[in-house]
């Protein structure tokens, strides 16, 4: 939940998403869900010879899974909030208990042979 938070505080910032198929695109970050499903509008290819097909097409949606980066703007980083959250949440799961449920025998329904 830390970096789904930290994308919702970015949301109409300027941010360049780099796919796994190397297309990279750039442009306002519109939405975000808790699956790292990204909406942009206003987006342009940052390498337009090579994706020239993407040249009119305005606003995107882009499936978490196939997202490689996300560069983010600098200045929009607090790079100290999100060390203290990361952090706290480390400490949250390491106090969860990890340990796995008992196991109970059980006993045979079967009559035993004489």
């Amino acid at each position: 939940m830390l970096f789904y938070s930290f994308f919702k505080s970015l949301v109409g910032k300027e941010v360049v998403v780099e796919l796994k198929n190397d297309l990279s695109i750039q442009g306002t970050l519109h939405s975000v869900d808790q699956f790292l499903n990204i909406k942009l509008i206003d987006i342009d290819v940052v390498d337009r010879e090579k994706y020239p097909h993407m040249l009119s097409v305005k606003s995107c949606f882009v499936r978490g899974s196939v997202v490689r980066y996300v560069q983010l703007p600098s200045e929009e980083v607090d790079t100290s909030l999100l060390q203290d959250a990361t952090r706290k949440e480390a400490m949250q799961s390491r106090q969860a208990p990890t340990q796995a449920p008992q196991v109970q025998p059980q006993q045979s329904t079967q009559p035993q042979e004489s």
